[in-house]
């Protein structure tokens, strides 16, 4: 057996939980019909074929009508979820893991308008910030309804086979009745502490009366906070205290924060630039102090940190949640020696800024993450070695070069910069986002493991391609940025990739026109003002930066809102033209007739890039396929097979930026499509 502190067994009550590895309570936004049905249980099933001992489904899943998801979470307040759960758990101890799942009421954070417009309700009258509807205040038959809603919920999940379940308390309803800021109840639901954890008790005194004392249940609870007025560090050890002498819970999963605005739940859940593992010791003093199970997660995405974790006592069990989604093999390479080969999380945090603009989490740098169905982790071998040329070594090209040669193929790539990376590379310059450099890092090594060549300062031309006498060419040469939008004065202006890569010095007074609404606009800014200047960062959409998404917009705000920088939505940049040894601004609005004029020393323009192009072009008449994708093909997980030139050498196909401006996601998606059949 390992003497590795992370692979050793953990008895949870009746429960062997065969290593310290799990992951926590997650939605990522699967479910069919508010059921978690085959794209759902494949996703949990891959990570337990790999071995995590114990996988917590459905963050927040519903346990109440009027607890409506904001995005597509479990219901389980249906009687057909039993039928879908038992699917998932039978699957899932197939392998060895178990399964529980995490039971909530929303209360206020969710919307009226969602579900079957029923009143949001909470213990008092105040909003949450993040999904702005205001609640009703709850009367007693609420609080009766909603306890044996709570209690019928964990009888189906105990039906279903589950192992066990845990109970979310921060943020939720159980926590706005714990909370003095949310809690407006007088006795006996409102007042004191005892008063306000009269709630959460007697939603567990009813699910041991429906389950039974082995029934294992826990709570995951806010431990602190960190709100002027609310649950505090020394309310929150009181409150540890009070769930573990209750004999009414198996173990506490700790966490620390508030999630009620953007920046409070990127606290709690941090993303890449901020610190990692923020809340390990705190939870570790909880452990400490109650000597009680103690689970916990938080921007521990690495093996070093989880086993520190776990070898220092802190935890009982580690979560590594996001961590299985970037790679959901972790635990099978870490028990076969290959750490090193683990696909490492760079918590840009694509998975949660999905959800909560209503799509699926998927990983930014690994597409099979969601789909395991119609794309699985694994690579299959080729039945014929083929000769594969790729051009352009950013992330789409490394992934087409990583999964090529993983097919077994002989791959030659032709980089015309030094090294690999791509846009990459500016991005990861700026010191916040560096953990992206981790997204071609990994590819590279990957690469090297399996004799990919690599041929750098090349800028390949057609006969350099034909030259490696290839069966497949792959064109991921991506874009260059795209500012000529304006009806004048397009020499006049620089691009946001110009400010990043210190081609170009800040102005002193910028205006930063984005109109792509990523992230090159807002590290532009970030660059620029950090050195002391005056910006504006102007936009045509009514809200600044939509590609960036919420929890990843919060540090940019937290840095360009300390410096001297303004935000104005809903203007268009017109022209520019010089003014003195300044530039006259004019923007334009697309609402009226109406124009603005700025004086400024630099104007900036995030307008996306246009295809780096000539290569596919010169090639194309010579390939066997003409350029051509099959988009039924490569939408259903089938290789492609497009004759169009029977007399063409090889196939030829172009991915990422160089086909269209998209983002990182969408070029390694290409890249695994295209490659993964070849």
């Amino acid at each position: 057996m390992s003497n590795d502190p992370l692979l050793q067994p953990y008895q949870l009550k009746h429960l062997t939980l065969k290593n310290r590895i799990m992951i926590t309570s997650h939605e990522p936004a699967y479910p069919e019909d508010g059921m978690p049905k085959d794209r759902y249980r494949a996703y949990h099933v891959e990570r337990a074929k790999a071995g995590v001992a114990l996988t917590m489904t459905a963050g927040s899943a519903s346990v109440s009508r009027d607890s409506p998801p904001v995005f597509n979470n479990v219901l389980a307040w249906k009687d057909e979820v039993v039928g879908w759960m038992s699917k998932l758990a039978q699957e899932c101890h197939d392998e060895g893991c178990a399964v529980m799942i995490q039971l909530t009421h929303l209360g206020r954070r969710t919307r009226w308008d969602k579900g079957d417009w029923l009143p949001v309700i909470s213990p008092g009258y105040e909003r949450e910030p993040a999904h702005r509807a205001f609640p009703k205040k709850m009367e007693d038959w609420d609080i009766a309804r909603v306890i044996e809603d709570y209690a019928e919920a964990a009888e189906r999940m105990q039906a279903a086979g589950l192992d066990g379940i845990e109970l979310e308390a921060y943020g939720h309803l159980m926590d706005q009745f714990w909370s003095p800021l949310t809690n407006d109840l007088e006795a006996p639901y409102g007042g004191d502490l005892d008063n306000r954890l009269r709630f959460g008790f007697d939603v567990l005194r009813a699910i041991r009366k429906r389950c039974g004392e082995e029934f294992i249940v826990g709570v995951r609870y806010t431990g602190d906070e960190c709100l002027p007025g609310g649950t505090g560090r020394e309310e929150g050890l009181a409150i540890s205290h009070k769930l573990k002498d209750s004999g009414l819970v198996d173990f506490l999963n700790v966490v620390r924060g508030h999630i009620d605005t953007d920046p409070g739940l990127t606290d709690l859940i941090p993303i890449q630039g901020m610190a990692g593992a923020p809340h390990l010791d705190f939870a570790g003093e909880i452990r400490a102090a109650t000597n009680f199970p103690t689970f916990h997660a938080a921007k521990i995405p690495d093996v070093a940190t989880a086993r520190h974790a776990i070898a220092s006592g802190k935890l009982d069990m580690v979560g590594m949640t996001r961590a299985h989604m970037a790679d959901p093999h972790l635990v099978r390479k870490l028990t076969q020696g290959r750490e090193d080969d683990i696909r490492p999380c760079v918590g840009a945090n694509y998975c949660l800024d999905r959800i909560y603009q209503g799509g699926m989490a998927l990983c930014l740098h690994n597409p099979s993450t969601g789909r395991e169905i119609e794309m699985p982790h694994a690579i299959a071998k080729a039945e014929t070695p083929k000769r594969v040329t790729i051009v352009g070594a950013g992330p789409a090209g490394m992934e087409a070069a990583r999964v090529a040669a993983e097919r077994g193929h002989a791959v030659t790539v032709f980089e015309a910069a030094d090294q690999p990376g791509g846009q990459i590379r500016l991005t990861a310059l700026q010191e916040r986002r560096r953990e992206m450099s981790s997204i071609i890092a990994w590819r590279f090594e990957q690469c090297e493991k399996r004799g990919v060549s690599f041929r750098f300062n090349a800028f390949a031309d057609e006969a350099d391609v034909l030259d490696t006498a290839p069966d497949e060419v792959i064109i991921a040469t991506g874009g260059l940025p795209h500012t000529e939008v304006l009806t004048g004065g397009n020499d006049l202006v620089v691009s946001a990739w110009d400010i990043l890569s210190g081609d170009v010095k800040p102005g002193q007074n910028v205006l930063v026109y984005d109109d792509a609404g990523d992230h090159a606009g807002l590290q532009a800014a970030d660059v620029i003002s950090a050195t002391g200047a005056r910006v504006e960062i102007v936009t045509p959409d009514r809200a600044f930066a939509p590609e960036v998404m919420a929890m990843n917009l919060v540090p940019y705000m937290r840095a360009l809102q300390t410096r001297d920088t303004t935000f104005t939505v809903t203007w268009r940049l017109r022209s520019v033209s010089r003014d003195g040894n300044q530039l006259r601004a004019v923007l334009g609005s697309d609402y009226g007739d109406v124009t603005r004029e700025r004086q400024v020393d630099q104007v900036v323009v995030n307008h996306g890039t246009r295809p780096l192009d000539e290569l596919y072009f010169a090639l194309k008449p010579l390939s066997r396929n003409l350029g051509e994708v099959d988009y039924e093909a490569l939408s259903t997980g089938v290789a492609q097979s497009v004759e169009r030139n029977p007399g063409g050498g090889f196939r030829l196909f172009r991915i990422g930026d160089a086909v269209a401006a998209r983002n990182t996601h969408a070029a390694i998606y290409d890249a695994l499509r295209i490659t993964r059949d070849l």
